[in-house]
């Protein structure tokens, strides 16, 4: 299954999740807080199965990447040392797209991941085109000059909300440490992702 690329609100309003992490799907006035389609407000009780299945999408969509990356990314996170469901939200929030997106030079993760597949940035001073590459402690991604007065990436800078676990400085963002779970989405419930892989 390819990655999702249709409406982000109707998605948020499926899961009832804000996966922009702003909020604004479900802005007072703005939208309906109910499910999408004809019978959308009657909402049933989700089984067993459906809360795991929800959980699990709701943060394959926040990230934006496809099923066979994200399973791959959870069993890649079984091999660290550690709890695995914070292992595996650790795993997603170092790709090289979700740091320029976290370091501000994006406004939304599907706007990080165009500006590095159109090779606008470096790793560690080599060229980085993959938006799935792994970004580990310390290595510092870097904005390319030529873009570096493009008014959509000034404005995006201007509004970022800091992260703690990355330092942004001249157009470079170095990632100092790992994400603790606490500083993480705190609407994900990782567990339900951990007990879906392993039934």
């Amino acid at each position: 299954m390819s990655r999702y690329l249709g409406p982000v609100f109707k998605k948020s309003r499926r899961l009832g999740f804000s996966i922009l992490e702003t909020g604004k799907e479900f802005a007072k006035g703005k939208q309906r807080t109910y499910a999408p389609g004809q019978h959308g407000d009657k909402r049933v009780k989700l089984s067993d199965y459906g809360l795991h299945l929800y959980e699990k999408q709701k943060v394959r969509f926040m990230y934006g990447i496809n099923e066979r990356q994200f399973k791959n990314t959870y069993f890649k996170s079984l091999k660290r040392k550690g709890v695995s469901g914070t292992n595996f939200l650790q795993m997603l929030e170092t790709r090289l797209d979700n740091i320029v997106y976290r370091a501000g030079f994006a406004e939304t993760r599907r706007q990080a991941r165009q500006l590095v597949n159109h090779g606008h940035f470096t790793l560690n001073g080599k060229k980085a085109n993959i938006p799935s590459m792994q970004v580990s402690v310390n290595d510092v991604v870097e904005l390319k000059a030529k873009l570096r007065n493009n008014a959509q990436i000034l404005s995006a800078l201007e509004t970022r909300v800091k992260a703690e676990w990355i330092e942004y400085k001249d157009f470079k963002a170095t990632l100092l440490r790992l994400p603790e779970r606490r500083e993480l989405n705190k609407e994900i419930n990782e567990a339900l992702i951990v007990e879906f892989y392993n039934k």
